[in-house]
């Protein structure tokens, strides 16, 4: 049966602050630990304030310290932003902290808006080196070879394993050639999913670290007792989605009776189609939706984003999640 992992945006909610973030963040992973998740993973966004994992590795040193089996990782680490040796040295740390718990997925994109790209001192042509620099970094965090003199000093010889994060092709292809994993993110670009998937299994090159291709698929599911109070839930989301169409990045927000009164017939359907994949009911409506995904996609594993206001409201998703994916194990 499909793993089920879990992806955390580490939402700063409206009266509450970056720390309760953080604190809700590390929270989640432990009860996600519970429940039999695979990874708890959080991302780099940059100038939003209503995310607060910027500092991605601080953010994990964080949630892993309230852990103490699942795997903590980045989805992603937006590589054109930094040197490949200061992640190796980032993520040596964290796997000289958590031993044999440690990903690292990694991205090309900026992660952010215009203005922070130049305040990070981002070359806008750094994104073209990103098959170099995950070679660069691979290199970075293997073995020491003879006569090296530049070590990661944590990092070398951890051998923490990289992901291949993406939209589109280009991810895949790059995953395949190098024979690493692969996630796509379908959970806010849905189009290319099966096109990204068939390239990355028809070309994928064995390496040491895997000697078969695993695809990870995002996608946002929540999960409540009834339908009708997963459709609230998910109000909270599409708000997100809207206020970002808007370009008002604004702090999280308690869901609404009804999204038609937020957003504009023109943003709900940009939004919609977004959000395509989403998985959004009772326990039955999310059973059916995981069987339908997997059974289309083949996919080894999911990286679930369960977008909610409430804490334990996303507590209780998470649960219920597991507990449809328990059934379909035991079904089958």
């Amino acid at each position: 049966m499909v793993a089920l992992s879990v992806l955390d945006l580490v939402r700063v909610v409206e009266g509450g602050d970056v720390k309760q973030a953080l604190d809700a963040a590390r929270d989640l992973a432990g009860h996600a630990e519970q429940q039999g998740y695979t990874r708890f993973w959080v991302a780099e966004h940059h100038n939003m304030p209503g995310i607060a994992s910027a500092a991605t590795s601080v953010a994990l040193a964080h949630i892993g310290g309230g852990t103490r089996t699942i795997r903590i990782g980045a989805g992603g680490i937006m590589l054109p932003n930094h040197a490949p040796y200061i992640i190796a040295e980032q993520f040596g740390t964290l796997a000289s902290l958590f031993p044999g718990r440690v990903d690292l997925g990694l991205g090309r994109a900026p992660g952010t808006d215009q203005i922070a790209a130049r305040a990070m001192r981002r070359d806008p042509m750094a994104s073209n080196e990103f098959p170099q620099d995950v070679l660069e970094l691979q290199a970075f965090l293997a073995p020491a070879q003879e006569g090296q003199r530049l070590r990661a000093v944590p990092g070398m010889g951890t051998q923490v394993p990289l992901w291949i994060l993406g939209s589109s092709t280009f991810g895949a292809q790059l995953a395949a050639e190098l024979g690493l994993p692969y996630a796509f993110a379908s959970h806010f670009a849905p189009d290319m999913l099966m096109p990204a998937l068939n390239i990355y299994r028809s070309r994928f090159k064995p390496s040491a670290q895997a000697s078969t291709p695993h695809a990870m698929i995002g996608v946002n599911i929540i999960a409540a007792d009834t339908d009708a109070a997963a459709r609230r839930l998910a109000t909270t989301q599409q708000m997100s989605f809207a206020d970002l169409l808007r370009n008002a990045r604004g702090l999280s927000r308690p869901p609404i009776d009804d999204i038609a009164d937020y957003w504009s017939p023109a943003e709900a359907a940009q939004a919609q189609r977004m959000l395509a994949r989403s998985i959004v009911g009772g326990p039955e409506t999310v059973r059916r939706g995981i069987a339908a995904l997997v059974a289309e996609t083949g996919a080894d594993e999911l990286m679930i984003v369960s977008d909610i206001f409430d804490q334990e409201a996303r507590r209780r998703s998470l649960t219920l999640i597991a507990e449809a994916a328990a059934e379909m194990r035991q079904a089958a």
